[in-house]
């Protein structure tokens, strides 16, 4: 474990006001909320916090990480300028510091590079370091029962990756906020393997790749991932052919245009929250565009422009196989072998590859996997779905005082499109951090007792001040 992290040890702890499960763009974005807070307020006023990530360190899609590969959301939409634009964790002052403020502004760009802004994120990170406990992975959060009541949860930890199953410790708090980020949405009956992979993996297993025997790479899915996948590729792979895969008859543009974008507004998710569900489904189905399965235009016309000069060339490496869906895969020796069906005509054909890589989407983790005895307290709409309030509380009996607060795309169906996104990060962070403190009492928590294990080793969790991110590559 590296060191400065914690480990996780049989010792007492007091109990915590927050404990904020994952630690990619969300829950850091909360962290640096809950400073902001501390650093103003009275000691006895003030929240501790502390968060933790499964990780060994702070990553945020470090296998999309493409050099080049420019955000598509902007830099104003950083962890906290719309909340607070003299903080001095905005993006700006990060530059100021890396002493490339100047040059960016002279590039007279609004979007980084992936690469950049993810920069910008672990240099936020480090000033949290002693507040996060990396490598830990949360088991359970458990209501501690008490006078009939449950004023404290009991968070059950293990070290992430251990071969066993047991809790290795516990921490107890008043709140818990999940952020626990998306996990690949894969095509039904395929799973991933060798040489079948999800795109968020495509930097790390193409530099694994020792043999390519067939000289060619498949990649499934039609949104910006998908057509970055493909052009990386196609640049970084020069005598192997791209064989493209999607149901539809080509890449679609992203809406990007402004008033299509106040979608991605903080007001909008009061008046999305506020919709009647028939609204709200509508507006879904409206601003879908606005980000799901759709590809920034600039990469569009240079992948079509590759195809056209290809044509030009005689020669054809980049293949776009339009109205095909990909019905199984298998691994070969040194590859995979995709089966992929025409649409329109209902033939089928094998595409024997060095690697099939689906850049299918993502679907958030159900919280409800973690929360344990606490899911038959949680109230459901009509459809089963989780009750989450205005503020991001999970809705619970009215005997559970201790909160569930979630972040991510666990909540697209009360607060809207941008639940997974960056664009409102800055103020949903302030949101759950006034909805701690407005709802914790004054003074020290309850400790727990002698026998909990706890998350301490040199860590000293001081009042606060990643793929966990919660939030997707892009806007």
């Amino acid at each position: 474990m590296p060191a400065g992290h914690a480990s996780i040890a049989q010792r007492k702890t007091p109990s915590h006001d927050v404990v904020g499960i994952g630690f990619g763009p969300a829950n850091l974005a909360l962290a640096i909320a809950v400073q902001e807070h501390n650093e103003r307020s009275a000691p006895e006023q003030r929240l501790r916090s502390t968060f933790l990530e499964r990780q060994p360190g702070f990553g945020w899609h470090r296998g999309m990480l493409i050099e080049g590969a420019t955000m598509q959301v902007s830099f104003l939409k950083d962890l906290v300028t719309m909340r607070d634009p003299g903080s001095r964790y905005t993006f700006l002052r990060y530059l100021h510091e890396r002493e490339r403020l100047i040059d960016f502004i002279n590039q007279k760009s609004f979007f980084p590079t992936r690469v950049e802004f993810h920069d910008y994120l672990a240099w936020c990170a480090a000033s949290f370091s002693e507040q996060v406990s990396y490598g830990c992975e949360a088991l359970s959060v458990r209501p501690v029962e008490q006078d009939g009541g449950v004023t404290h949860l009991d968070v059950a930890l293990r070290t992430a990756g251990s071969a066993s199953g047991d809790t290795e410790g516990s921490l107890r708090t008043r709140n818990v906020v999940l952020s626990t980020g998306l996990r690949p949405r894969l095509p039904e009956g395929v799973s991933l393997g060798e040489h079948v992979w999800h795109n968020r993996d495509l930097l790390f297993r193409t530099q694994e790749l020792k043999e390519r025997p067939h000289r060619r790479f498949t990649v499934v899915g039609a949104g910006q991932s998908a057509a970055e996948t493909a052009d990386y590729l196609y640049r970084t792979f020069p005598d192997a052919e791209v064989c493209a895969v999607f149901t539809r008859y080509g890449y679609s543009p992203a809406d990007d245009s402004p008033f299509a974008n106040r979608i991605f507004d903080p007001s909008a998710v009061d008046d999305f929250y506020e919709a009647p569900e028939a609204v709200k489904r509508a507006l879904l189905g409206y601003h879908g565009n606005t980000n799901y399965s759709v590809v920034d235009g600039e990469l569009i016309e240079q992948l079509y422009r590759t195809v056209y000069q290809e044509k030009v060339a005689g020669t054809e490496r980049l293949r776009i196989l339009r109205t095909t869906a990909l019905t199984g895969v298998e691994e070969i020796p040194n590859g995979a072998r995709a089966v992929v069906t025409s649409l329109t005509t209902g033939e089928s054909f094998t595409l024997d590859s060095d690697a099939v890589v689906l850049a299918t989407g993502y679907r958030p983790h159900d919280p409800r996997e973690l929360l344990g005895p606490l899911v038959d307290r949680c109230l459901t709409d009509g459809q089963g779905r989780l009750r989450i309030d205005r503020d991001h509380r999970l809705l619970t009996d009215e005997r559970i005082t201790a909160g569930v607060y979630l972040q991510g795309a666990v909540t697209e169906h009360t607060h809207g499109i941008t639940s997974s996104l960056l664009s409102t990060l800055a103020v949903r962070s302030g949101e759950i951090r006034d909805a701690l403190v407005s709802r914790t009492p004054a003074g020290p928590p309850v400790e727990a007792g002698a026998e909990a294990p706890a998350l301490l080793d040199d860590q000293v969790l001081a009042p606060s001040g990643a793929e966990a991110a919660g939030v997707a590559p892009g806007r």
